[in-house]
């Protein structure tokens, strides 16, 4: 019965969410369209958890009535700066949600409060511990852009369907069997994420990739102190992280890093509509490559991570990067056109000796020579490898390549790598491929096995590696299956034989009837 309410639940939010596209059709691009509901519904989130917090507490008190939307401003103040320090943010009952929303349709100037409403939140957190978590969350949510309309009163007449669509949507804050506000922001990121990376550089991670890189890097692992994703983009994998092992299992929180300015205040108010608190995530907004912001909370026990593909950064244009700690053991640095192998060894240097990583990766720095053969020697000497899983094509939009995971570890039993051949495991979805639980299940358990299974498994020796000078491709060590009809050769050159016959038969006959026409 808990799965039917949750199927009900999901298609009614999901409803929601295309009526309120419906409303804003032709005025607001779908991406654009993206950033203004998750922004509302950020608004709305934030507002329902501080209401609820202090009404319990209140309730808890003995005050049964208590609510504190309805309470004067003027009352509220005096709750501020212990509400701040507790919550990370403050908000006025007069500019809750709820109560700008009720007196939206005959707010002539909307576009203005709500303007100064985000200002106000994010101005709360100021001086304290949640300032960088809060600063500039609102930022494209522009509610006074030509894009809702040409004149105030059209936009602030979109502004009012935007609110009352957000706030129809059975989003209740703890009254849903499901994860609602995530699940709403996961459900807009897929609906267009086939435009990610055309319009804000956003790359989108199918949920079922994120759930299989996932379930690699804490096979075996029951909590963990640390979550870490370098190219953390919205934040899906890090969360996913939260759902397979329990936000209360993460010890130490969420820690992420991401160049895009749109995407890092995504992955920001991802975290918070997941019910994950200012002070259990850390995530910066900067260039990994060239300026790390963790440095100060490495090492990670669990990295998960589905970098940029081949992306060209400094490399050896910056005389620096040779001595910095992450890249120098290599010995080379990945080359400038190519920051893959970058990302490979940030990782591993920040990786926790009793953790994993799991990193999506392009299937070119698998065989390529040059620098990035000295770098996968490093890694293969120095027995840093312990898996390489070839995927399906057509798993992410925007690309139809097959993709490859590399497992990284400090502390492996053995010299051997696992390779994995997976490339058959998946659905066909109108133009992706996609993976099914099965699929999913498939590759983990194998993963956790590490048993030998022919034309999918095999556990390869430092000595073959050697041997196969350093190629890391699961083709050079998996065989491929055979699916070519076995063909019975004694079979084939009787019909072949009969087949001459029969044509030598009707060569004599033409022959015969030809003779009579001419005789």
């Amino acid at each position: 019965m808990a799965d039917i309410r949750n199927d009900r639940e999901r298609e009614e939010l999901h409803k929601a969410i295309w009526s309120i596209a419906d409303d804003l059709r032709g005025s607001v691009d779908g991406w654009d369209f993206k950033q203004y509901v998750l922004g509302v519904m950020f608004y709305r989130y934030i507002s329902e958890n501080l209401t609820n917090y202090i009404n319990e507490g209140e309730h808890a008190a003995g005050d049964a009535q208590f609510d504190y939307a309805k309470m004067k401003d003027s009352d509220a103040e005096g709750a501020r700066a212990g509400l701040v320090q507790e919550k990370g943010f403050f908000i006025l009952p007069s500019e809750l949600f709820c109560n700008v929303r009720a007196r939206a349709t005959d707010d002539e100037n909307l576009n203005e409060t709500l303007e100064r409403v985000f200002n106000n939140i994010e101005d709360s957190a100021k001086g304290s511990e949640s300032e960088d978590d809060f600063a500039g969350l609102f930022d494209d949510l522009d509610v006074n852009s030509n894009k809702l309309g040409a004149t105030v009163a059209k936009r602030n007449e979109k502004l009012v369907k935007l609110l009352n669509g957000v706030a129809d949507m059975k989003l209740r804050y703890k009254d849903n069997t499901i994860d609602a506000f995530g699940d709403a922001y996961e459900y807009l990121m897929s609906m267009y994420a086939s435009n990610a990376g055309k319009s804000g550089g956003e790359f989108f991670t199918p949920q079922e990739v994120s759930e299989l890189l996932t379930r690699i890097a804490v096979v075996g692992k029951t909590e963990v102190n640390k979550v870490y994703d370098p190219a953390c983009g919205s934040g899906s994998l890090l969360l996913k992280a939260a759902r397979i092992l329990g936000k209360e299992n993460i010890r130490q929180g969420f820690f992420g890093q991401e160049i895009n300015l749109t995407t890092y205040n995504l992955c920001r108010i991802n975290m918070f509509l997941h019910d994950i608190g200012y002070d259990k995530f850390n995530i910066a907004n900067e260039d990994t490559l060239i300026s790390p912001q963790h440095w100060d909370d490495e090492p990670f026990e669990v990295i998960v991570s589905n970098p940029p593909y081949s992306i060209k950064w400094a490399g050896d244009e910056n005389p620096l990067l040779i001595n910095d700690p992450r890249f120098s053991p290599a010995g080379v640095l990945a080359p400038k056109s190519k920051a893959d192998l970058a990302f490979i060894m940030h990782s591993l240097s920040w990786l926790a000796t009793n953790g994993t990583a799991a990193i999506v990766c392009f299937p070119g720095i698998m065989y390529r020579g040059g620098a990035e053969k000295k770098i996968r020697k490093y890694l293969v000497d120095n027995n840093f490898i312990d898996c390489i899983i070839q995927l399906p094509s057509n798993l992410f939009y925007g690309t139809s390549i097959a993709t490859c995971i590399m497992v990284l570890k400090k502390n492996k039993a053995n010299s051997k790598i696992l390779f994995i051949e997976a490339s058959k495991e998946c659905k066909k979805v109108t133009n992706n491929n996609q993976l099914e639980d099965k699929n999913i299940d498939t590759i983990v358990d194998e993963f956790a096995s590490r048993t030998e299974i022919e034309h999918f498994a095999h556990l390869a020796s430092y000595e073959d590696i050697v041997d196969n000078n350093y190629n890391l491709s699961v083709s050079s060590y998996v065989e491929a299956e055979d699916t070519r009809e076995e063909v019975d050769i004694a079979e084939l050159n009787a019909k072949i034989a009969d087949i001459v016959e029969k044509e030598n038969a009707l060569r004599a006959e033409i022959d015969r009837i030809i003779a009579e026409i001419e005789g």
